[in-house]
Order: C-alpha cells, then sequence, then structure tokens
C-alpha cells in the first residue's frame, strides 16, 4: 500500500507534486469529482458531508477491513466536507490536507497541482552539510505566518545556517501551541498559512541553498480534537502506555502503519522537505518481526528519487544505536540522532546546574566530570554507552564509538531545555559570556552536526515558554499539571514561587515568547551575531571537508586526554594521516598543561583553526590554558 511519489512535468516543464495517498481526500486524475476513502473499523456505517452552502450528504460504501469508500462527481478543489458516523457524530478527515476552520471544523479538499514548483534542479544538500536552525514558526515572527518566515531566509542565509527544522506543523487546537498537540498529521495549522503558503516559502529556500526540515509527532496524538477512537478503535491500545496515554498500536492493523509511512512520504515528495525530525520515538513500541521506524525509513528511501538528498533524524531517549549506520556504510535508515548527553554535560559546564537529569553529569553520582562526559561525547557520540543513570535508576544507552560523529546532532540549546525550564531562561542568561564563548567554540566546530535555536546567535532576551490555547475546562488542567511537574524541584517547593510559573494557557505567556527582531543591530546582540557568523564561517571552510571522511573512513581514530577537572585535549585522525586538535580548558581557574602533551605529534606543524584569543597558541607552546580557552588545530 506504500505509496509512490509522483512528480510530473507539465508542458512548461514545471514539477508537480503530488503523493497519492491510500486514504483522505483525493482529486481524481481528470479532474472530474474526488475519491473519499476513511477507514473506520469500529462502526458500520458513515455518510459523507460536503458542505457546499447546504450540507449534501452521500453515503459511504462498505468495503472489506473496516474501509469506506465515496466518489463524488460534484466535488473539487476548495470543497468542505466531513464524515458523519452512524451516531450522528461528524468528524474531520484524519488525512486532511486542510483545516482552515481549525481540528473540529470541516476538512477542505486541496489540489496538490495547482502550486506550480520552480525548484526542479533542487536536489538538497550532503548530510555532512547541515548545520541545523530549530525554530517556530508562530513564535519566530511578529506576523506568526510561512510568509512572515519567508521573510527571513536572506537573515538565515547570511548567519551560516544550511537548514532550517520546523517544530511540527500538524494542526493542534487553538491559535497557539508547540506542536506536539497536533491531531491532524496532513494538514498544516491554518494559523500559520496555507498549504500553498508552505509550499512557497519551502521553494524560496530551496531557491536560496536552504534544505527545510520538519519535525513530526508520531508517537501520541494531542488531547484535543483526536475523534479517531469514536471510530478506529484500533488505532489504539492499552497494551502499552505513553506519558500522553494509550500507545499507538503499531502491533496491530496495517493500516495504522501506513499512516505515518505515508504521513512520512507526503511531507517529503508533496511539499518536498529535505528531512524529518522524528520525535520522541523512545515512545513507540513495537515488538513486530520488523519495527515501525525500521520500514518507515525502508519505504522512504525506495520511494525516493536517485540523486535527491533526503535526511531522517531521530530523537531517542534511550540512547539507542539500533536505527543508525556504523562508520563505513551509507545511512540506509536514519541519518543521525540528536544527542541530548551533549547538551546535558555542557549545560552543566556552564551553570553547575545538577538537579533533575543534570545529576547525571556531575562527578559525585557518575564519578566523571561534566567535562569528561562532553569529552566523550565529542569523540564517541554518547556519554552513557549502557553506564548506570542515577537519575533513572537503570542503564541508559548502547555503544557508538563505532559510529560517524557525523550521526550525532549536538546543541547547547533547543526548544526542549529552553521551554522546559519553569521561566523559559536561555543558555546566556544563566552563565557569563566568556563561558558562552568557549561552548560554542567547542560546540560549533566540533565532527558532530550543530543545531542552533531561534534567537540564540544574537542572545535574545525573550523567553521560550510553554504555550498553548486549550478549551476552559482542559487548559485549567494543563495549568496544575504544568505547575505541579515542578513541585518535586527544591527551588519550587514553595507553593507561592509555583504560581509565579507563567500560565501556559495565557494569551501574554505567547505573547512573551515571540522573538525582539528589534534589538537585533544594537551594539550587544550584534556583536553575538558576528561571533556566530564568524565560527560557522570556519565550520564551512576548515571542518565540514573533513566530515565525509570521517563518516566513512572506517581507519578514522580519535581519543581524548583531560588534565585537571576543565582540560581537554581531543584529537580525530583520519586514514590518510590528517589530523584534527581540540585543546581546551573549560573552567575558571589557568591549568598548567602536562610536559610533552603535544610533542607526539609535532606542533609545528600544525595551523590554527581557530582560537578564543590570539594569545592561546603562545599560552598552548608555554604550557599553559586560561581560563574558558580553546584552540582548534589542523595539519
Amino acid at each position: 500500500m506504500a505509496g509512490i511519489h509522483t512528480a510530473a512535468q507539465t508542458e512548461s516543464n514545471v514539477p508537480v507534486r503530488h503523493h497519492p495517498m491510500p486514504f483522505g481526500a483525493q482529486i481524481a486524475p481528470d479532474g472530474t469529482g474526488v475519491h473519499f476513502r476513511l477507514w473506520a473499523p469500529s462502526v458500520q456505517q458513515v455518510t459523507l458531508v460536503l458542505e457546499t452552502g447546504e450540507e449534501e450528504l452521500l453515503p459511504m460504501q462498505a468495503k472489506l477491513d473496516g474501509w469506506f469508500e465515496a466518489f463524488a462527481p460534484q466535488a473539487g478543489d476548495g470543497t468542505l466536507y466531513r464524515f458523519q458516523l452512524e451516531n450522528g457524530l461528524k468528524v474531520p478527515d484524519p488525512a486532511s490536507r486542510y483545516q482552515p476552520q481549525d481540528v473540529h471544523g470541516p476538512s477542505q479538499v486541496v489540489d496538490p497541482a495547482r502550486f506550480r514548483w520552480e525548484d526542479a534542479n533542487w536536489n538538497g544538500r550532503p548530510w555532512e552539510e547541515t548545520i541545523l536552525y530549530e525554530l517556530h514558526v508562530g513564535s519566530f515572527t511578529p506576523e506568526g505566518t510561512f510568509e512572515g518566515l519567508r521573510q527571513k531566509l536572506d537573515y538565515l542565509v547570511d548567519l551560516g545556517v544550511t537548514a532550517i527544522e520546523l517544530m511540527p506543523l500538524s494542526d493542534f487546537p487553538g491559535g497557539r501551541n508547540w506542536g506536539y498537540d497536533g491531531v491532524l498529521h496532513y494538514a498544516p495549522d491554518s494559523r500559520y498559512g496555507t498549504p500553498d503558503d508552505l509550499k512557497h516559502f519551502i521553494q524560496t529556500a530551496h531557491q536560496k541553498g536552504l534544505m527545510v526540515f520538519l519535525d513530526v509527532v508520531y508517537n501520541h496524538f494531542g488531547p484535543d480534537g483526536n475523534y479517531l477512537h469514536t471510530y478506529a478503535q484500533d488505532f489504539f491500545t492499552e497494551h502499552y502506555h505513553t506519558p500522553w496515554g494509550a500507545g499507538i498500536n503499531f502491533e496491530g492493523a496495517q493500516p495504522v502503519r501506513e499512516f505515518f509511512i505515508q504521513n512520512a512520504l507526503y511531507w517529503l515528495n508533496e511539499y518536498h522537505f529535505d528531512g524529518l525530525r522524528f520525535d520522541a520515538v523512545h515512545a513507540i513500541e513495537d515488538s513486530s518481526s520488523r519495527h515501525i521506524l525500521n520500514e518507515l525509513a525502508e519505504t522512504v528511501r525506495a520511494n525516493i528519487r536517485p540523486g535527491r538528498h533526503v535526511h531522517l533524524v531521530l530523537e531517542n531517549d534511550d540512547n539507542a544505536c539500533r536505527f543508525l549506520s556504523p562508520a563505513g556504510q551509507d545511512h540506509t535508515q536514519f541519518n543521525a540522532q540528536w544527542n541530548d548527553d551533549f547538551h546535558h554535560a555542557a549545560h552543566v559546564v556552564a551553570t553547575g546546574e545538577h538537579s533533575g537529569y543534570y545529576v547525571d553529569y556531575v562527578k559525585k553520582t557518575s564519578g566523571k566530570t561534566a567535562v569528561e562526559h562532553l569529552a566523550r561525547c565529542l569523540t564517541e557520540g554518547f556519554a552513557y554507552q549502557g553506564e548506570q543513570s542515577a537519575y533513572r535508576d537503570a542503564p541508559r544507552g548502547s555503544r557508538s564509538a563505532a559510529y560517524p560523529l557525523s550521526d550525532f546532532v549536538n546543541f547547547l540549546q533547543n526548544h526542549d531545555q529552553v521551554g522546559n525550564r519553569a521561566f523559559g531562561e536561555r543558555l546566556h542568561q544563566l552563565t557569563e559570556p566568556e563561558t558562552m564563548q568557549a561552548l560554542l567554540a567547542v560546540f560549533l566546530l566540533a565532527p558532530s552536526i550543530p543545531l542552533l535555536f531561534m534567537g540564540e546567535e544574537w542572545q535574545s532576551e525573550k523567553p521560550f515558554l510553554f504555550f498553548c490555547d486549550f478549551g476552559p475546562e482542559l487548559a485549567k488542567l494543563v495549568t496544575e499539571g504544568r505547575r505541579k511537574e515542578f513541585a518535586r524541584f527544591p527551588e519550587f517547593s514553595d507553593p507561592a514561587v509555583r504560581e509565579r510559573i507563567p500560565d501556559p494557557g495565557a494569551l501574554e505567556t505567547f505573547e512573551a515568547s515571540v522573538l525582539d527582531w528589534e534589538v537585533l543591530d544594537q551594539a550587544k546582540h550584534a556583536e553575538w551575531r558576528h561571533f556566530y557568523r564568524k565560527l560557522l564561517g570556519v565550520r564551512k571552510r576548515e571542518i565540514i571537508p573533513w566530515l565525509t571522511q570521517l563518516a566513512h573512513d572506517k581507519q578514522s581514530k580519535r581519543n581524548c586526554k583531560f588534565f585537571g577537572d576543565t582540560g581537554i585535549l581531543a584529537q580525530w585522525t583520519l586514514g590518510n594521516g590528517s589530523t584534527l586538535i581540540l585543546a581546551a580548558n573549560l573552567g575558571v581557574d589557568a591549568l598548567t598543561l602536562p610536559l610533552r602533551l603535544f610533542d607526539n605529534i609535532g606542533l609545528d606543524r600544525f595551523r590554527v583553526l581557530y582560537q578564543t584569543a590570539q594569545t592561546v597558541i603562545q599560552e598552548v607552546r608555554s604550557g599553559q590554558l586560561s581560563p574558558w580557552s580553546v584552540i582548534w588545530l589542523a595539519d
């Protein structure tokens, strides 16, 4: 049942991108009507309701295995419709391409052929060139729309990133949401614009050399607006539970698996996204002989035309590597995985925080300093590769040293690590400028793929808070749950302090999170932006050319030495003998380097790629390293 990519050529040689799905509303090839198809195994009867002024009811034919079908010659592009169940309940299409009246309203037929693409020569970019910039469409610009975002593309090109990662777009209830409460996975939320607006944004990004990734959520549906349980109870299972309720039944009927496989193909083919980021796959339970993630990745790879670069990235809190490809192998499954270990270790280095999951990155509980954990991430991928986690009271992770470092996406900030703080503070608000500069010099030039979070490059003073827009009853529960969640932390033990945590449902919480573009050119913010641009320029010139060989050369060697509690000497050697070196002091005290630290590699044959101060190379030669000093060298 897997769909095949369609990109037919019109007479003007402009591609028409239409992903033919085995469900939902599909306009007939000759334009003479619309085919409607719904999987509803829990009911005996379904009626198609066309909302064309007066409601028009068309009985749907019951087919095998819970499918219902109807053909409406009077329907076409722009027709509003719903499905009416035998109890009279009217529900939107779970595969709706557009919901102009939000999740409880009618779905709208969309003709994908209406949009004329002008990026026929765009094949994406190799994975090793990826520099990700994560953003939330609704709060990135004052407009909060795809068009507002499109107007900022030149800014992102100038910054030096190569890929934009959009937080989830699936239609969510209300006018504001992070996107992880989406319930209609095929419909980009109408708050941001129309499907054609999204396509126009993606096409413009491609014309400027930028890839566009989409964050997709295949582990749960949001709490408001999901009607699947009313007519397809087998879509969910009580055998597995997630933090959001009953698990998705990937071990049951094939239409459940197909719903998500087709969704991935839909975004990649019909919208021409360059990659997908799969949210929290550790919450996807599937003991089938062929795991849903394996089937999805294999199907995607089989349905992408040769020569086109498409990238699949996981978020997996388990630190499991089983979906990645070891060094020397092509990416037949997923390209990479988010590396929370890197963030957590760097955050402890920057702030000294040690509550919650940060307890795993302090010497008292793990036996290693945060700098040691960070260094392991730099040379082996994960910090936790099967070791006991104090926070989880269980072993965590699998061996990752055999995997290319480009299989790991590192970050100092992202939507979770900023937004899941009670007050949404950004990292620069929790540490000192020299600390930020040192960590950025390590992070942005390391071999792993870097991800930035919107606004961090100018040190935005705006928080990124948790916000949503539910009805009164659910909104109250979310607010109470949010504050209760923080009660276990000592700093929030006082109820009066918890009451100051911003209300997720309040409009002002969202408005406080909209980026402050008006300060962009103020001296302090402009200096930080220049700093990021400079480092990303070094990465493009000096680091990215290394990465392909690091990924595919089985003979590549990586090692790390430590001096004191805060000193790192990391070294990456390729099979051809070329070497990349990082020396850093990530602490507040000066360090004396061990004698003959560089004797075996011959320091004089190396050139400086970057140093946090012009004197760092002289310090290294004299056996010293000042606080928060970083230097990168290559032969």
